[in-house]
C-alpha cells in the first residue's frame, strides 16, 4: 500500500482527503498549526491551546464514525456564549486541559473519530507566520495575513516567530512517503506555513517521495494578486528546496456568477500558464455545490471549492500508475 503524505491547512486538505480516502492509501495528514483567527484564534489566546481548527477538519474528513459524530465536531454555534465556536474546537481545547500531551489529543480524537489514517500537527510549539512586502511592511499572525486586502504588492519572504521545532512524527512520514501532497490552499497561509518548520523542506529534499501539487482555484487577495499557475509553483518550489514532480490544475471555467462574486473582492480564476506536457495533469475538478458563508463564522470562506470525489480519482490515477 502507498503511503501518501497530505499537507495543507483545513479547508483545503479536507476536500483531499475525503476523496483519497476512498481508496486502499496509507494516509498520514501533516497539519499547520499557526492559524490564529476566528473561534481557533479566540481559543488560542483565551486558553495557549494548540490551534485546533485545521486539526479537527483533518480529523473529520478521515472519520469512520457516525454522521453524528462528523456533524458534531464541525457544528458551529449561532448564538449565545458560544456563538462563532465550533463544538469540536472546544473538544480538542478540553481535551488538551486534561491530557499528558497533544499526542494524547490526537489518539484519543482519533479514536473517537474513528479515523483512516494519521493526523499529525506539523509542531506543538506556540508559533506565529509572518510576511515581508515587497513595499517593506511587515505583517504578523495569520489572521492579519488573511485579511490584509489593501496590499498589492507582492510577499517577498515569510517567516515563523518564534522558530518552530518540527513535530518527529511529521519528519518520519515525510521521509517514508511515496507521495507528497501539497494543497489546495491559500499559498501564504495554508501550504507554506507548514513548510517553514525546520526539518519539513530537509525532509521532503531528503525523502524519494514525488510532490504532487493541487494548484488553487482562484487568487487571494493581499497574497497572491495577479499570479499566475507558474507564480504558485516558483513561490512553493523557493520554500521546498526541490522541483515539484506534478501539478493537478482545474481546467473548469467558471460561471458568470463566481466571477462577478470574485471580481468584488479582487480576486480571480488562477490564469494557466503552464506548459502541455506530461508533468501537468489537467481535469474538471470544480464542485458543483456553491457554498455560502455560515451566518456564525466570522471567518470568510471560499465560494467554490474542488470536488472531493473528482479530486480522489485524479490522485489515485496517479498513485495507482504502474511504473
Amino acid at each position: 500500500m502507498k503511503k501518501v503524505v497530505v499537507m495543507g491547512g483545513g479547508t483545503g486538505a479536507f476536500v483531499v482527503l475525503s476523496g483519497l480516502k476512498q481508496y486502499p492509501v496509507n494516509i498520514s495528514a501533516i497539519v499547520s498549526v499557526m492559524d490564529s483567527g476566528g473561534s481557533t484564534g479566540r481559543l488560542r489566546d483565551q486558553y495557549g491551546v494548540v490551534p485546533p481548527g485545521d486539526l479537527r477538519q483533518c480529523l473529520v474528513a478521515l472519520s469512520k464514525a457516525s454522521d453524528l459524530w462528523r456533524k458534531l465536531f464541525l457544528y458551529r454555534f449561532s448564538t449565545g456564549d458560544f456563538k462563532g465556536h465550533n463544538f469540536g474546537n472546544i473538544f480538542l481545547t478540553a481535551l488538551e486541559k486534561n491530557a499528558k500531551n497533544y499526542q494524547e489529543v490526537i489518539n484519543v480524537a482519533s479514536y473517537i473519530l474513528q479515523i483512516q489514517g494519521k493526523v499529525i500537527p506539523v509542531t506543538f510549539d506556540n508559533v506565529n507566520l509572518g510576511v515581508k512586502y515587497e513595499d517593506g511592511e511587515i505583517i504578523f499572525k495569520e489572521d492579519l495575513i488573511d485579511t490584509a486586502f489593501h496590499k498589492k504588492s507582492r510577499i517577498v519572504s515569510a517567516f515563523l516567530k518564534p522558530k518552530a521545532t518540527v513535530n518527529p512524527a511529521a519528519k518520519n512520514a515525510i521521509l517514508l512517503a511515496d507521495y507528497i501532497v501539497i494543497g489546495p490552499g491559500d499559498l501564504y497561509t495554508s501550504l507554506i506555513p507548514n513548510i517553514l518548520v525546520k526539518g519539513i523542506s530537509e525532509s521532503i529534499t531528503k525523502g524519494k517521495g514525488k510532490i504532487i501539487y493541487i494548484l488553487n482555484l482562484m487568487t487571494k487577495r493581499g497574497q497572491t494578486t495577479d499570479y499566475f499557475a507558474s507564480d504558485h509553483i516558483s513561490d512553493l518550489e523557493y520554500y521546498i528546496g526541490r522541483k515539484i514532480d506534478l501539478v493537478i490544475v482545474n481546467k473548469t471555467v467558471m460561471g458568470n456568477r463566481v466571477r462577478e462574486y470574485y471580481n468584488k473582492y479582487d480576486e480571480k480564476q488562477i490564469v494557466d500558464d503552464l506548459p502541455q506536457d506530461q508533468f501537468i495533469k489537467r481535469e474538471n475538478l470544480l464542485a458543483k455545490k456553491i457554498y455560502h458563508q455560515n451566518i456564525a463564522d466570522n471567518t470568510l470562506r471560499s465560494l467554490v471549492r474542488h470536488d472531493s470525489g473528482k479530486l480522489g480519482r485524479a490522485l489515485w490515477s496517479i498513485i495507482n500508475k504502474r511504473t
